[in-house]
């Protein structure tokens, strides 16, 4: 019986002959891989999931699939080759992007951050109510975007109206990508400051305008320059105000840092009960598991009340805050102020 023949492998099919040993058949790779774009449904059994194994008509057939130039299997032959060329693939044609169009991108992304930094180094917000091209005043990011375009003509050129609309840097998405950069950026900066010394921490918790509970820790530790300083690390929601759930985020928030809980040397909270108490309170729990960490009371709380308690009593002092809360009013309320 006649049978495959490996010597054909080694010929001019070699390039796109493929033998299946468990259907003892053969396959056009290339007329495989691109038939459709060709074929449009064709059943021709070389080229399809069903092979060829007549071995006595293989030579035959081999010519008559192959045919002449621009023969259907001839393009999928040179699709095969575009396929298989890796000077032509996806990864190459983006690395080959002209410099001009990685220069421009580089411009408009600088321009996106250097606005971001200038807002959230100054505490403002970055959209405005309307946004669209015919309002008057688009918020302070594309405000300032504008802005650093007039200043700066080879900026102005690929920013904006000039990008690709596609490519602009410019929506919101982006912008909070931006900030959460930077944000991860000054944590990194925070954390190398500490240089893995002690800190002390300080908790408060309100309920934002949803009414979920929050949480926010700042740490306060010695920097390198031999500075007391506090830094604002994070701020997360909260299932409620419970010592376990609050104990829970604040050790999740200082492991997210890579910070230990056994380097915490003080901790400070606001008023609330549930984080004073002696016993079960969250002040209880940390001391165990760190026996450095002092509780500090908020001494410009107790400042507070002691005001309050003096200026219901003395009718002079009541006055005073009277008279200082009435100018203050005038003053601010005033239109020229």
């Amino acid at each position: 019986m006649r049978q495959f023949c490996k010597i054909w492998f080694e010929g001019p099919y070699s390039k796109w002959l493929e033998y299946s040993v468990e259907k003892d058949s053969v396959y056009c790779l290339c007329c495989y891989l691109f038939k459709d774009d060709f074929f449009h449904g064709s059943t021709s059994e070389f080229y399809t999931k069903t092979g060829f194994r007549s071995w006595n008509r293989a030579l035959e057939r081999f010519c008559k699939h192959v045919g002449d130039v621009n023969s259907i299997h001839d393009k999928c032959f040179n699709k095969m080759l575009d396929l298989s060329n890796h000077h032509q693939s996806i990864q190459v044609v983006i690395h080959k992007h002209s410099q001009k169009l990685k220069n421009e991108y580089r411009m408009r992304l600088e321009a996106s951050i250097d606005v971001s930094r200038l807002l959230l180094q100054y505490g403002l917000p970055f959209q405005g109510h309307n946004e669209s091209e015919s309002s008057i005043n688009q918020g302070f990011f594309l405000g300032f975007l504008r802005w650093h375009r007039n200043k700066h003509l080879d900026v102005g050129k690929v920013i904006l109206e000039n990008a690709p609309q596609n490519d602009t840097l410019t929506c919101p998405i982006i912008q909070k990508d931006i900030v959460n950069a930077c944000a991860k950026e000054t944590l990194k900066a925070i954390i190398v400051d500490l240089n893995e010394d002690y800190f002390g921490i300080l908790v408060d918790e309100s309920k934002n305008i949803s009414h979920k509970e929050q949480m926010t820790l700042v740490l306060r530790f010695v920097n390198k320059n031999g500075e007391v300083v506090e830094r604002f690390i994070g701020l997360v929601h909260v299932s409620d105000t419970s010592t376990c759930s609050l104990k829970k985020a604040i050790y999740s928030l200082l492991s997210v840092h890579s910070l230990s809980p056994s380097k915490i040397c003080g901790q400070g909270y606001d008023g609330v009960s549930n984080m004073k108490g002696e016993i079960n309170g969250l002040k209880t729990l940390i001391m165990k598991d760190s026996p450095s960490a002092y509780y500090i009371n908020c001494f410009v709380h107790q400042l507070q009340l002691t005001l309050v308690a003096i200026a219901k009593k003395y009718l002079d002092v009541e006055d005073i805050f009277d008279h200082v809360s009435n100018v203050l009013n005038v003053v601010g309320g005033s239109f020229k102020r």
